[in-house]
């Protein structure tokens, strides 16, 4: 009888001690459940204005009295492709002027003061209002249809936010490209001699102007315009007027 209290004894005991190991494996478990998915805050990806793989260049077009230009903007400055497309959207080159224009050289444009101004008035001052930020790029260089970004003599090399202007330039030998490097302190590749050399262009204004652009059509209007009487301002005789729209990819 003895024997038997004593196993029932140990039997109650088994099953006691089983039991509460299992709470226990229970309660742990809850403690490391997961947090719900509901409740995880990720963070926010930054939207960043830079050049995307793949992604197409915008072209804008120039519509003028002599004729049409169409540009190409770089997606390697995208500050300044950003702020041209905008301005073209808005409109706010609509009736300005090229208001200095030099032969060989280049056609500037983009001030709003030009709108509907009187012959022979200064123009060149005017502005959006804010500049911006330089962007040099080794492969963008002031070729001939090079479009850049006019700008002050500020230290930063900050661009107007609007003033641009297309270059024309003039073919250059070894000996001229050899001095622009010495006085600037730059280097050209072969390629870039090879192209100013065969088709010209403005090679001291490298690494001190940001060049966002350059023309795929229209080179020939370009030189039109620089070939236009000017005043003593370098302001055309005649006003040549533009009006620009973002070329629109035809839908195949």
């Amino acid at each position: 009888m003895l024997k038997k209290i004593l196993g029932i004894v140990l039997l109650l005991s088994l099953i006691f001690a089983a039991n509460c190991t299992q709470a226990q494996t229970k309660k742990k478990t809850i403690k490391k459940a997961p947090i719900p998915v509901t409740k995880i805050k990720l963070p926010i990806k930054a939207v960043v204005a830079a050049p995307i793989a793949g992604m197409p260049e915008t072209r804008v077009k120039i519509t003028t009295s002599l004729g049409d230009i169409i540009v190409m903007l770089s997606n390697k400055t995208p500050k300044h492709r950003d702020n041209f497309i905008k301005l073209v959207n808005e409109h706010f080159y609509d009736s300005t002027v090229f208001h200095r224009v030099i032969n060989s050289f280049m056609i500037q444009g983009g001030d709003p003061a030009s709108k509907n101004a009187p012959p022979g008035i200064r123009l060149g001052e005017g502005g959006a209002g804010y500049t911006v930020p330089a962007e040099f790029d080794s492969t963008l260089f002031h070729k001939k249809g090079a479009l850049a970004a006019a700008r002050d003599d500020n230290p930063e090399k900050a661009s107007s936010g609007c003033q641009f202007y297309i270059v024309e330039g003039k073919k250059l030998n070894d000996g001229e490209l050899d001095i622009i490097e010495m006085k600037n302190g730059i280097k050209f590749s072969p390629a870039k001699r090879m192209t100013y050399k065969m088709n010209g262009g403005t090679p001291f204004l490298d690494t001190r102007y940001t060049v966002f652009g350059e023309v795929i059509s229209g080179m020939d209007v370009v030189e039109k315009i620089a070939l236009e009487p000017v005043d003593g301002n370098n302001r055309p005789i005649s006003d040549i007027s533009m009006k620009m729209e973002v070329v629109k990819e035809e839908i195949k």
